[in-house]
């Protein structure tokens, strides 16, 4: 005999879906306003793997957060490109060649996920962060209507999802 399933099931359940366009992200020196577009954190595991005869057993080894990309906008004022260099110099000075303590360049950033209202619907911190690559785009003088945009890769310790 056939198993039904149960009209619970079937019916939809109305609910309200988080959207992209609905965030904040707080990195402090830059301005909340230039951040255009960003990822939320991901995680992967290493591998652990138990040979035994003619099996292998497989168990989860190390996490790994992976790095996050992020695009600004570069306005005159105020500048996303002096503001991004002022963090790159925290951990290298192009002048003088001098690294930076790790106290000093990283940093906690937080990505707030908000609701219809502008309630905050999703936190995540994700702590010791450090500019891994920063890139200022390119000019064009063909292209008139683009905006100025950098991208940036952050690398970080670990995240936490607070809500």
């Amino acid at each position: 005999m056939a198993n039904l399933i149960s009209a619970d099931e079937i019916m939809f359940d109305a609910f309200e879906p988080k959207m992209k366009a609905r965030y904040i992200m707080y990195i402090e020196g830059i301005p909340s306003m230039l951040l255009k577009k960003a990822a939320r954190p991901k995680i992967s595991f290493d591998d652990v793997t138990l040979d035994h005869i003619n099996i292998q057993r497989k168990l989860k080894g190390k996490g790994k957060w992976e790095d996050v990309s992020i695009t600004l906008y570069d306005p005159i004022v105020p500048s996303g490109a002096q503001a991004v260099m002022e963090w790159v110099r925290l951990s290298h000075e192009s002048v003088t060649g001098r690294a930076g303590y790790a106290e000093f360049y990283k940093k906690d950033v937080k990505i707030n996920m908000l609701g219809p209202v502008g309630d905050i619907v999703e936190e995540w911190t994700m702590k010791g962060c450090y500019i891994k690559e920063a890139d200022f785009g390119e000019v064009d003088w063909s292209s008139q209507a683009d905006v100025a945009e950098i991208t940036m890769s952050l690398r970080y310790d670990y995240a936490i999802l607070e809500f």
